[in-house]
């Protein structure tokens, strides 16, 4: 339940019980366990019309840390200790060593010739670094390169370079006939990280 939360979140009690295929009353003893260990919260809805607004579901931070975060602590003393050793230019340093690292290893996977299937290659090898990455195609022809976890969350709190290297490899992967934007974002209080990669027309 916590996994459907983190990635279809905000997500509705009957929503949950048709996606676990459970009874709507067995899924809200669920989710009052899951409120009660203080893992999910409440999110109200805008109202559509008359009536109450819908309660939705979504992770607290407690909830968050049930998923792999990378060693958040270390690497946020790590980063301090760049920091303070040898200044925002040698973390300027090291974001880019591990921009050149990744820029390497996701060219080597993703090698089609179409955007769609490089993209797919991008998330299947993001997925595997713990970002819980998939890529769904708009009407419009655009995709979106979804990141319902972010396994350096702390890291990039601590130092938002880490970011914009992301969005950097993002566009490489992507070629030049096509545009990568960041729709949603973690650090601003987004439950995932969202990509718009449009086709250049």
């Amino acid at each position: 339940m916590l996994f459907q939360v983190k990635t279809r979140g905000p997500v509705s009690t009957a929503q949950l019980a048709q996606l676990l295929d459970m009874t709507p009353e067995a899924a809200r003893q669920q989710v009052h366990k899951l409120l009660a260990g203080g893992l999910v919260a409440g999110q109200q809805e805008a109202a559509a019309g008359v009536g109450r607004p819908r309660q939705n579901w979504v992770l607290t931070e407690a909830g968050h840390r049930r998923f792999p975060d990378t060693h958040a602590q270390l690497s946020v003393q790590l980063i301090g200790s760049i920091r303070q050793l040898f200044g925002e230019a040698g973390l300027d340093r090291l974001i880019a060593q591990r921009e050149d690292e990744a820029r390497a290893a996701y060219r080597r996977a993703c090698t089609a010739k179409t955007l769609g299937r490089r993209l797919e290659q991008l998330a299947a090898v993001r997925s595997a670094e713990g970002y819980m990455a998939r890529v769904e195609r708009q009407d419009d022809g655009a995709w979106l390169l979804s990141e319902d976890h972010c396994p350096i969350c702390a890291a990039a709190r601590s130092c938002q370079g880490f970011c914009r290297s992301e969005l950097q490899l993002f566009q490489e992967i992507a070629g030049p006939g096509a545009s990568v934007t960041r729709e949603q974002h973690v650090l601003a209080g987004a439950s995932r990280c969202v990509y718009r990669v449009a086709p250049q027309r």
